[in-house]
């Protein structure tokens, strides 16, 4: 885990300190943006889960959806009563997308051979219930490599603290990268910290009260997240983690859609980024002087 700055004086509140970190850091990137000398954007490290589990073979975004559950196994109800385990009572559902079948026999009109073929009708809501939320016989834990890198992740505690889970799913041939859904989970499909820090960003900002909540992806919104994640990484010490060339191609992307310039949206958001990156670095500061007045009580 990343070591946080020095804690400030007893007494004295560090928010000060924490936004002119962030400050200086954004300015850093800002002027490394300005200059144009960028280095190659990070190819993504998709995660790629060896465990055993059926929701593997889900599509990526009912993988998604269990990550964002907050659970890295989920299975029917009776699929968990197959493996010898039982959903607990008053334990609600969450739900993914089923395909809705049918099949029909087809004739080959030159040969008369008839085959079953089977096709997608449409979707419809399938429950599905967690591994935490069943009990019974023990199962072969989470992929152990997956499950010590999201363990590694700087500052994580902080995402605990606010009620967030944390998971990952498959994220090759995965319409995102990472997914926050409002107070409740981040979930990642790469192992990119860049990604990381930028949903916990969005996380933050939403926290500020401060985050977009019209429809879809808004510009605004993932400008904040993308150069905010690479400030905090750079305050934490993670310059080439921080990705600056990727987060210069992502910004520049969702700027232009809004017929931005990408350096002055930036620039015209600062204060919002700083301060959610101050809010992360607050609460990680707040929750190590709990843990040393713990220690000494």
């Amino acid at each position: 885990m990343a070591s946080l700055p020095t804690s400030p004086p007893s007494g004295k509140s560090s928010r000060p300190r924490c936004s002119e970190k962030a400050e200086q850091a954004a300015q850093r990137i800002l002027d490394v943006f300005r200059s144009g000398n960028l280095p190659q954007a990070l190819a993504p490290i998709f995660i790629n889960r060896r465990d055993n589990v059926p929701c593997r073979s889900w599509s990526w975004s009912n993988q998604l959806l269990t990550a964002l559950a907050g659970y890295s196994d989920a299975r029917s109800y009776r699929d968990w009563q197959a493996v010898g385990r039982q959903v607990k009572k008053g334990e609600k559902s969450f739900h993914i997308l089923e395909p809705c079948l049918r099949t029909f026999t087809k004739r080959d009109k030159e040969t008369g051979e008839e085959t079953k073929v089977t096709i997608v009708k449409g979707f419809k809501a399938g429950p599905r219930f967690g591994l935490e939320q069943t009990e019974g016989e023990p199962l072969p834990g989470p992929d152990p490599k997956v499950a010590n890198w999201l363990e590694s992740l700087p500052l994580r505690e902080v995402a605990e603290k606010w009620g967030l889970s944390v998971d990952a799913y498959n994220g090759k041939n995965a319409g995102y990268l990472g997914y926050y859904r409002h107070g409740q989970s981040i979930a990642l499909g790469v192992e990119n910290w860049a990604t990381w820090a930028h949903e916990l960003v969005h996380a933050a900002d939403d926290k500020a009260g401060t985050i977009t909540k019209a429809h879809g992806q808004q510009p605004d919104n993932e400008i904040v997240a993308e150069l905010g994640g690479a400030v905090l990484l750079e305050v934490l010490g993670h310059t080439v983690e921080s990705d600056r060339g990727g987060a210069w191609q992502y910004i520049t992307h969702y700027a232009e859609s809004a017929r931005l310039d990408p350096v002055q949206a930036c620039q015209r958001l600062l204060n919002r980024i700083c301060s959610a990156v101050a809010l992360i670095l607050d609460t990680a500061e707040s929750m190590a002087r709990e843990g040393e007045c713990n220690a000494t009580a």
